[in-house]
């Protein structure tokens, strides 16, 4: 046993030394994608981990450790989050009992690396989490009671990391329920309340940055990338919403980071988002095409919307179309479609509207297809292409600070116009 200890730790010390491939350290951590998502997606090549793996970290590998190499910590008004990142699947408690001093979360086999120490030392978490190596193989999350509303607990892949989001207790809003929801955290437990409906008194927005990271998107002949586009349109959009009344803006990704497809799915589901609005820029192998379009999740209706489609999800064109049947089987209700299409509706004429006078706007209207990021999510969803970025007229348009601020104002004026016309029902 000691033997095969020494050879496990002298092979660490050297994967560590030369920095083997990829496929040299999977023999130590593999981190597996779902077998339906290996199937259907072709994800960009990956960039080297920027976490160097260490010795340690791949005897706390041999150990059976998660190892949380980094934490980090953003908050906005209305909510607090936490992102653990970690080199293997972790497995929290996510039904932690309410105590008089609050709740823990605790999480076993684990442990703090060094940087993730030196961050808690610095004090760069913010509050109410408190965190702490609990033992020599758990972690644990505590949240004080009384400093929050609710809370909810991700578990996401690729790469793995646990992100806890946090309704402080001084924000407005209607009192939780006491009951569970599956997969996510206990929400804080209030005194029993008289039996009567009880409605949001806030409408959460989902607004989804196309690609980011290694997924760079469309780049257009002067080099623009995609995912740098969809980020600068997408924050401005934060902004212009946040200002309205009764609403709350959160984001997929607020930098320049790669995110999978059904992990922003998972996200708005998980914060009950009432909308969910993705933003891309489209790209066609004839240079000359310029426009807007806005999508819906559906069948594709023809060639062009496929190939949309099959681009933005990663996917070769023979596996990316479905058929309706398929939309009865993911139990995308009538409703969600028929609040889609109004959607798309109101922003691409937010679009025209807006746009019309200051450029030379081509419509190409509102479509459906296969979007991988809309399939999952249960509230409406619609998929904005603002551009062609193989168009140089666009692209320079794209590389402006003024065009994209436009694109953003009437985004906002469309979904402004789709919240005081829908009666959006409280999930």
């Amino acid at each position: 046993m000691r033997s095969a200890l020494w050879r496990i730790l002298t092979l660490a010390f050297l994967v560590g030394l030369f920095d083997l491939p990829g496929h040299a350290l999977n023999l130590f951590h593999t981190g597996h994608a779902s077998a339906a998502t290996s199937a259907t997606r072709q994800e960009p090549p990956a960039k080297p981990n920027r976490f160097r793996t260490s010795p340690v970290h791949m005897a706390l590998s041999a150990r059976g450790l998660t190892t949380i190499r980094n934490l980090r910590t953003a908050s906005s008004p209305g909510l607090t989050r936490l992102v653990l990142d970690l080199d293997a699947k972790a497995r929290p408690n996510k039904h932690p009992q309410l105590q008089a001093e609050g709740i823990t979360i605790e999480i076993p086999n684990a442990t703090l690396s060094h940087s993730a120490k030196s961050a808690l030392t610095a004090g760069r978490v913010a509050k109410p989490f408190i965190i702490s190596q609990s033992s020599e193989q758990s972690v644990a999350v505590s949240l004080p009671a009384g400093s929050f509303q609710r809370y909810t607990l991700l578990t996401l892949t690729n790469p793995h990391r646990l992100v806890i989001d946090v309704v402080p207790s001084d924000y407005p809003m209607a009192p939780p329920s006491v009951e569970s929801t599956p997969g996510l955290g206990l929400p804080y437990p209030t005194p029993p309340q008289p039996t009567q409906p009880r409605a949001k008194s806030f409408t959460t927005i989902v607004i989804d940055p196309g690609h980011g990271g290694r997924d760079s998107g469309a780049r257009g002949q002067r080099g623009t990338e995609e995912k740098d586009i969809t980020l600068k349109v997408a924050l401005k959009l934060r902004d212009l919403l946040s200002q309205q009344p009764g609403v709350r803006v959160l984001m997929t990704r607020e930098r320049d980071q790669f995110v999978e497809l059904e992990d922003r799915a998972k996200f708005a589901n998980a914060v009950e988002a009432d909308l969910f609005v993705s933003i891309h820029v489209n790209s066609h192998p004839q240079r000359s095409v310029k426009g807007i379009e806005i999508y819906h999740f559906g069948e594709a209706k023809d060639q062009r919307a496929l190939e949309v489609a099959a681009r933005e999800n990663g996917t070769p064109l023979n596996n990316t179309g479905v058929g309706w049947e398929y939309l009865v089987a993911d139990l995308l209700t009538a409703k969600k479609i028929e609040s889609s299409l109004e959607l798309a509706w109101t922003a691409k004429e937010a679009m025209v509207t807006n746009l019309n006078g200051h450029y030379e706007l081509l419509d190409h209207g509102v479509k459906t297809a296969p979007f991988y990021v809309l399939r999952f999510t249960s509230m409406p969803s619609i998929l904005a292409e603002i551009a062609f970025i193989s168009n140089t007229d666009e692209e320079d348009l794209l590389r402006t600070t003024r065009f994209p601020t436009r694109v953003a104002e009437a985004l906002m004026e469309g979904i402004k116009s789709f919240l005081a016309s829908a009666k959006l029902t409280t999930r």
